[in-house]
């Protein structure tokens, strides 16, 4: 078992994360930094679990992005920096303002910033473009998230 304690171990696998023994994280950052020329990806992570996003950012620091976390949209919002963010991954189902609404409020503030949406809920694409018509992404990550996959979609979205 990683070094979680156990119960926030178990609070982890069921709100829909896998955490891997053994990852092979020496070699995502040696890819990561490598593909970036030195320089670490700045990402930021928002879900209102807290569990989580420790988790994200333990695993996605030892992998070697920096990560800034937030359990509030609205938090998230207000501390958002544009130019300055890679990537972010946004919750859908959150309290006050939903993933997708706080990435076309973000939209706002920097036109250029890349998003995945991480859901416990199947995303029908179709159906979130005729709700939300000016979202415009198509990084879509279904939970459970194995960590080893989610460092493989961030880095296609950032290099691809």
């Amino acid at each position: 078992m990683s070094d979680l304690e156990g119960s926030n171990y178990n609070k982890l696998v069921h709100s829909g994360f896998r955490i891997r023994e053994n990852m092979p994280h020496a070699s995502i950052k040696q890819q990561h930094t490598t593909s970036t020329s030195g320089a670490s990806s700045r990402l930021m992570a928002v879900d209102d679990e807290a569990d989580i996003t420790f988790t994200l950012k333990k695993e996605l620091e030892q992998s070697g992005f920096s990560l800034d976390v937030f359990n509030d949209p609205t938090t998230a919002l207000s501390n958002f920096k544009p130019d300055y963010y890679d990537l972010i991954l946004l919750d859908v189902n959150m309290p006050k303002m939903n993933g997708f609404e706080l990435y076309q409020e973000i939209k706002k503030k920097d036109k250029n910033v890349k998003a995945c949406f991480v859901s416990a809920y199947e995303v029908y694409y179709e159906s979130l473009k005729k709700e939300f018509p000016k979202l415009n992404a198509g990084c879509f990550i279904s939970k459970p998230v194995d960590m080893n996959d989610l460092v493989n979609r961030i880095m296609n979205e950032l290099f691809n």
